[in-house]
């Protein structure tokens, strides 16, 4: 998920209370009056003591954050983190792949890691990523607490605006087998990645599995 703050906004020239969201693509204001703002759409921003000044070609916005997250917002719009940091891969990640057939996020992630295993058996992984393209594959969970690490994440990476595969149907499945959502990802034009991990009172058992 992106950033997220309630913060009074001036949209110009309007004041209003509200909720801010800082998505992938996009600035999201839940008041009145609403605003949705694509980052494409920005020309300049800057930071005024502890408001974010965005002017953009429909005019300017101006979000009441605080110095400390006006600057971190500034900063998320002007250089945006890329894909395999928001998966959280390092070059000292432990990574596994199963069931990911797009050989442009296998080759970013290698490219990172170092090396990428596609299989479950080894050594306990920081991340895993399981493609699903249709329900039946949300069968791989089963068991996915013995591969990671305690504090490690799987992201279900999944096709985006398909009825048969939701988002909705991904958050079921893995809450049924014990894992919590806490995070989504833009993958790519055609597929998004949700986050999960195991709550922390799963996680000494789940260790104590392997």
């Amino acid at each position: 998920m992106g950033k997220e703050q309630t913060c009074t906004v001036i949209i110009d020239g309007v004041r209003a209370e509200g909720r801010a969201l800082l998505e992938t693509d996009e600035i999201l204001f839940r008041g009145q009056p609403r605003l949705k703002l694509p980052l494409a759409d920005i020309r300049r921003v800057r930071v005024d003591g502890g408001s974010l000044v965005v002017q953009h070609k429909g005019g300017e916005a101006t979000f009441a954050l605080g110095a400390k997250q006006a600057a971190a917002w500034a900063q998320r719009i002007t250089a945006p983190p890329g894909l395999i940091d928001k998966l959280g891969i390092k070059p000292e990640t432990t990574v596994v792949a199963l069931q990911i057939a797009d050989k442009g996020l296998l080759g970013e992630v290698t490219a990172r890691a170092g090396t990428v295993r596609r299989t479950r058996r080894g050594k306990a992984a920081d991340v895993v990523l399981l493609g699903v393209e249709a329900p039946k594959d949300l069968k791989a969970l089963e068991g996915l607490e013995t591969v990671i690490a305690p504090a490690g994440a799987v992201w279900i990476v999944y096709p985006k605006g398909r009825k048969d595969i939701r988002e909705a149907d991904v958050m079921a499945a893995a809450r049924a087998v014990g894992w919590k959502d806490n995070k989504t990802c833009r993958v790519s034009e055609s597929h998004t990645a949700l986050r999960f991990v195991l709550p922390l009172s799963a996680r000494p058992a789940a260790a104590k599995k392997r």
